[in-house]
């Protein structure tokens, strides 16, 4: 079987537009991711802006050289060149070292010692440590303002560190020249995982778009769940992936059957081999339970690529119990002739005798076999109940005798009905039965069929032996097999009508059992409960 791949329409495919919508995702989160990185930068890099500020404010507050430089008459000569020092070594833009007055004793810009400070000292002034951001000479900026105390803690100067908000930028340009790096780097990353999700789904969805699989699953689900015939679709494992109602009914399967393995379905197991052999199999017949089903079989392939396995099945039961019986009647119907021919060669013998003047003898034999007759026949009556299945012995005796094999009867089945099993069946079980032994001591040495017949309070019993070679282990557990082929075995002459045996044994709760029979070959029993 062979799934077209055309496109059903021109719409985007779902591969492609999980692609588009994951790029799209992927491109959000890494713009968002960006500005959110942009915005810690921004605020770390003013923290440790301010942080650095206090830090150097600290260490110029607390240097001996800008104590014994206030002590002095020209304090700026002094802490300048230090100041500057500093600022430089630090890589900050301006250490203002001030009087409580504001008075500057140093600036990057030499012209502004003297001149009072601008901008808030807030606290440095009672000895705490002031930050802020302020526009001063130098423009915005991030500073810091501590005092300078002497050996008793009394304030006696004030020290202010800045890093323009310049700086901070460009310092943080850098920082997000690298953020945009990686950011790019993950977008990239991002795109080709997109990619290969993307190229993954389109070879599993075969490039169809959303509408066509839904088009798809709308009408093969409706046309699944409407044909009259079962219908089991299984991928590459064997693992059932779409069933309809029909095939649910034949297979009796449960509920949960999709994306089990068929084997583990309890199952024919002929089937199972069928369904999962990987070639096309066409209307081979199956015993499934109390049905009989025609099963058909093929290989599904994509593109030249198989991707699974079809099964089809049909109700063969009442076609197929209707043929046994055919079979069957067929059978009694040469029975007949064989009785037929073998009376017209008596018949012959007889008139033979009278014609050479042995009339005596031409009546001895005359009246032998019509004793011998009449006793077979007295005795078949007397066992079985019904005239359907005494006639039916009576022509497999004569088919026996026609092949040179033997038939015995032995025992009694006088009221098939208390069993609740009909003429039909009784012709189905014996005739089969029967057909299949003479198929087995064909060509044997010893040519014996046996039928015992057997009755009592629970049941009855049909049992069929032969001389012939026999079934071994492994042949029985076949024969016995739920499901076990209805094709006969090359050579076996056991096909179809074990199959409609054990059809029928189940239909009235019975079962079949295969024994080694004493007479050297093998013995099949049919157990019947009563009704």
């Amino acid at each position: 079987m062979h799934v077209p791949g055309r496109r059903l329409s021109r719409g985007l495919s779902i591969a492609r537009q999980v692609l588009v919508l994951q790029l799209l995702v992927v491109l959000v989160l890494v713009l968002v991711s960006l500005g959110l990185a942009a915005l810690d930068a921004r605020a770390n890099a003013r923290g440790a802006a301010t942080q650095r500020a206090v830090s150097v404010a600290r260490a110029v507050a607390d240097s001996p050289d800008v104590r014994r430089a206030l002590a002095t008459t020209d304090p700026s000569r002094r802490i300048q060149p230090f100041a500057e020092e500093v600022r430089r070594d630090a890589d900050v833009d301006f250490v203002v070292v001030m009087a409580l007055d504001r008075t500057r004793y140093s600036h990057p810009t030499p012209e502004n010692i003297g001149k009072p400070f601008v901008g808030d000292l807030g606290d440095a002034p009672e000895g705490g440590v002031f930050t802020q951001q302020y526009t001063g000479t130098l423009g915005p900026s991030m500073r810091a303002v501590v005092p300078v105390t002497d050996d008793d803690g009394r304030v006696r100067a004030l020290v202010s560190v800045g890093i323009t908000i310049t700086a901070i930028d460009d310092a943080l340009t850098r920082d997000l020249v690298t953020i945009g790096v990686a950011a790019l780097a993950v977008l990239a990353v991002g795109a080709l995982g997109a990619w290969l999700l993307a190229r993954r789904l389109r070879r599993q969805t075969h490039g169809l778009g959303e509408a066509e699989m839904t088009r798809m699953y709308e009408y093969y689900s409706a046309v699944l769940h409407a044909v009259r015939e079962g219908l089991l679709l299984l991928d590459g494992e064997g693992r059932v992936q779409l069933v309809n109602d029909e095939a649910r009914r034949l297979l009796d399967l449960p509920d949960d059957v999709l994306g089990r393995d068929l084997a583990d379905l309890d199952l024919p197991p002929g089937l199972v081999a069928a369904a999962r052999g990987g070639h096309r199999e066409s209307d081979d017949l199956y015993l499934a339970g109390d049905r009989m089903l025609l099963v058909s079989s093929a290989p599904a392939s994509w593109e030249g690529r198989e991707v699974g396995s079809v099964v089809t099945l049909r109700d063969h039961t009442e076609l197929r119990s209707v043929t046994g019986e055919l079979d069957v009647v067929r059978g009694l119907t040469e029975s007949l002739r064989s009785q037929s021919h073998e009376a017209a060669n008596r018949l012959h013998t007889v008139v033979s005798l009278v014609e050479t003047g042995h009339t005596e003898e031409a009546i001895d034999f005359a009246t032998e076999e019509l004793q011998v007759a009449r006793l077979m026949t007295d005795r078949l009556v007397g066992a079985v109940g019904d005239p359907v299945l005494a006639a039916l012995l009576l022509g497999k005796n004569a088919d026996a005798a026609e092949r040179g094999a033997e038939l015995v009867v032995e025992g009694e089945l006088s009221d098939p009905e208390a069993l609740g099993l009909t003429p039909r069946d009784l012709v189905t079980l014996l005739g089969n039965l029967v057909d299949n032994a003479l198929d087995a001591v064909a060509g044997q040495p010893t040519r014996r069929v046996r039928v015992r017949l057997s009755e009592g309070a629970d049941g009855a019993s049909i049992a069929v032996g032969d001389s012939g070679p026999g079934l071994s282990a492994s042949d029985a557990d076949t024969v016995l097999a739920r499901g076990w082929t209805a094709k006969a075995e090359p050579g076996s002459g056991r096909g179809l009508g074990l199959a409609l045996v054990l059809q029928v044994a189940r239909s009235h709760d019975g079962d079949l059992v295969v024994e080694r029979s004493d007479l050297g070959g093998a013995e099949l029993i049919v157990q019947v409960p009563r009704a």
